[in-house]
């Protein structure tokens, strides 16, 4: 790089996973006619932003642009939303179970695999661990209240900005490193898991009643994912350094050789 030049920010895709139906929409009189839309909270994009990298925002796109879509990313953050359809991991689904969007998790698993056969930077948050998971051949607890030993309310009342219980992490695990702590204090909104753990994926957080809380490849350069939402959170050092953990990664990602870049 020649002197006086700043790097490249990188390019991070963000998957937008919340679905509004247009039934459900409020409109103002000066907005557009309700219709059926995704959203994405924006607390993503700041985090991202703010980590030093330019977040894209995707939404669920045909199968065919994947491929053209990832040539042009360095790094990719796999967003919170809705229960994944059980189908996906062949099992039946919960009684339990929440509104599912299978259309977008076919999109979004297979994004999932076309990132990681290019060994592309990831931090997969809430739904997006599970989705990561799955992608791997993973599959999940359906519903946690229905899960032997579980004795924390995993799907907290509070706001997003505040934390309701600790998770242990790994000594050694890539987590551990970047996140510079052995503990942290996280939020908790979902009624899912990991269950039976994807392929080159392992356990690296539990929270105090030994539901996983995270997890990484630790074959690939970065591809974390934290079940809770870190972009909620990120007034705190620890929780910040995971996006600028995939910002950092996202910049060692545009170094290598796009032929040696797979994992």
């Amino acid at each position: 790089m020649a002197h006086g030049l700043t790097p490249t920010r990188p390019l991070i895709g963000v998957t937008t996973s919340e679905v509004r139906y247009a039934e459900r929409v409020s409109q103002t009189p000066q907005a557009d006619p309700p219709r059926r839309e995704m959203a994405l909270g924006m607390t993503y994009l700041r985090a991202i932003e703010t980590a030093g990298g330019i977040p894209l925002v995707m939404p669920p796109l045909e199968l065919e642009a994947i491929e053209p879509l990832l040539d042009r990313l360095s790094g990719l953050c796999l967003s919170g939303g809705p229960d994944i359809d059980p189908d996906t991991y062949h099992e039946r689904p919960h009684p339990q179970l929440g509104p599912i969007e299978p259309d977008l998790d076919r999109f979004e698993l297979e994004l999932a695999r076309a990132a990681d056969a290019r060994g592309l930077p990831v931090l997969a948050i809430c739904r997006g661990m599970q989705a990561l998971n799955v992608a791997r051949g993973g599959s999940l607890h359906q519903h946690l209240p229905d899960r032997p030993g579980v004795t924390i309310d995993h799907r907290q009342r509070e706001p997003g900005e505040q934390t309701v219980h600790d998770v242990a992490i790994a000594a050694g695990s890539r987590l551990a490193r970047v996140m510079r702590t052995r503990e942290a204090a996280v939020n908790s909104f979902h009624h899912q898991a990991v269950h039976r753990i994807g392929n080159g994926l392992r356990a690296v957080a539990w929270s105090p009643d030994g539901v996983i809380e995270a997890v990484e490849a630790p074959a690939r350069d970065f591809a974390v994912g934290v079940q809770w939402h870190a972009e909620s959170l990120v007034a705190e050092r620890e929780h910040a350094a995971l996006f600028a953990g995939l910002v950092d990664a996202a910049m060692r990602y545009e170094t290598v050789p796009v032929g040696e870049r797979a994992a």
